[in-house]
């Protein structure tokens, strides 16, 4: 994550296409120093080419879709959320 972070950070700044240095400086400038070189360079090789809005519009996207829609209970909760169907003039309905 700080990595991605790193990076996200050199995008706002107005680097369009930040290189490993770039995000290493990043990275050191608030005291992180460990061995995060192997997670630049596969983050590096995994954005080449792409267009940074369009990766999280469609990563927006998927988010929407995977989202569960919880439904409150209506009332005063004594059902918990739990739809019971009626019988109306013989037709069960919801």
């Amino acid at each position: 994550m700080k990595v991605i972070a790193a990076y996200l950070l050199a995008v706002l700044g107005g680097n369009k296409e930040p290189t490993f240095e770039d995000i290493k400086n990043i990275l050191c400038s608030v005291g992180v120093t460990d061995d995060s070189d192997e997670g630049i360079q596969l983050l590096l090789s995994q954005l080449k080419g792409k267009d940074l809005n369009e990766l999280i519009a469609c990563g927006r996207n998927k988010l929407f879709v995977c989202a569960p829609v919880v439904v409150p209970p209506i009332g005063d909760g004594s059902a918990g959320g739990v739809v019971v169907p009626k019988k109306v003039s013989g037709i069960s309905s919801l």
